[in-house]
């Protein structure tokens, strides 16, 4: 797993991690989940593709959280 497709994951895993982390605000933070949601869908099509199951369910799981971590920063009104 060290391709094109398995960097650029684990690149856009690192900056929106970066991104959380620095907590620059909400819109930041949400977009910092956009990123994670997409590379997550990358990790799993890496996963499925070579045959690595658990990088494929791990992400899948993944996708879930950080798609609601949109939704929660992004796409919901109130603040909690």
């Amino acid at each position: 797993m060290e391709g094109p497709l398995e960097w650029t994951a684990s690149i856009g895993t690192i900056i929106a991690a970066a991104l959380i982390a620095l907590d620059l605000g909400r819109k930041a933070t949400g977009w910092g989940f956009i990123l994670f949601t997409a590379v997550s869908v990358l990790w799993i099509y890496s996963g499925l593709a070579k045959d690595a199951m658990p990088i494929a369910a791990m992400n899948a799981v993944l996708f879930l959280i950080n798609a609601w971590g949109v939704w929660r920063y992004l796409v919901r009104k109130e603040q909690p």
